[in-house]
């Protein structure tokens, strides 16, 4: 199978523009490939979510939301491989591993199902032979504390809910492929 097709844009090029503020990782970095330790397991991976630090969100910042988003993936919508919800406006970070449960995540917060039908972070495992995809790690500042989606929510309709709400963010983009 061939995987010959356009490159998808950045997803948040397709929104309105919104103000960055920094978020780094001592796990993954822009343009770099993914440790095995971030795949998934069907890949030879760990399928552990990357620790992830963010500072500078807006004043009025009310709540976060975090998101690891593939628009390469060979879909009409990308794949979403990770939505946790509900992340208190103190928060600057979350640690390694962080997406495996909710009780992993700051009290409150929650993952919706990704789009391996888990609500957890599910790591990279593009199809063989594919060009590199792109992970889109993502730190949504929030005037909001409450989305008013519950765990039951999909992630296009956490996404567009979102959309309504967000006020700055913080993206890293590091890629994988696999031979």
């Amino acid at each position: 199978m061939t995987f010959d097709r356009p490159v998808a844009p950045d997803p948040y090029s397709l929104l309105p523009v919104v103000p960055r503020f920094p978020l780094r990782s001592a796990d993954v970095t822009d343009g770099s490939v993914l440790a095995k330790t971030f795949v998934h397991t069907s890949v030879g991976g760990e399928n552990l979510s990357p620790a992830l630090e963010w500072s500078g969100a807006p004043e009025q910042t009310r709540g976060f939301l975090v998101t690891c988003f593939d628009p390469d993936a060979p879909t009409e919508s990308g794949f979403w491989h990770w939505v946790a919800v509900g992340i208190p406006a103190g928060t600057t970070s979350l640690a390694r591993g962080a997406g495996k449960r909710d009780d992993a995540l700051p009290a409150g917060a929650f993952h919706v199902r990704n789009d391996m039908g888990r609500s957890q972070y599910d790591g990279s495992a593009p199809p063989a032979g594919d060009r590199a995809h792109r992970y889109f790690f993502a730190v949504h500042a929030l005037d909001t504390d409450d989305l008013g989606v519950t765990a039951g929510a999909t992630p296009a309709v956490v996404a567009f809910t979102a959309g309504f709400h967000v006020i700055a963010r913080g993206v890293i983009v590091p890629t994988f492929s696999v031979s």
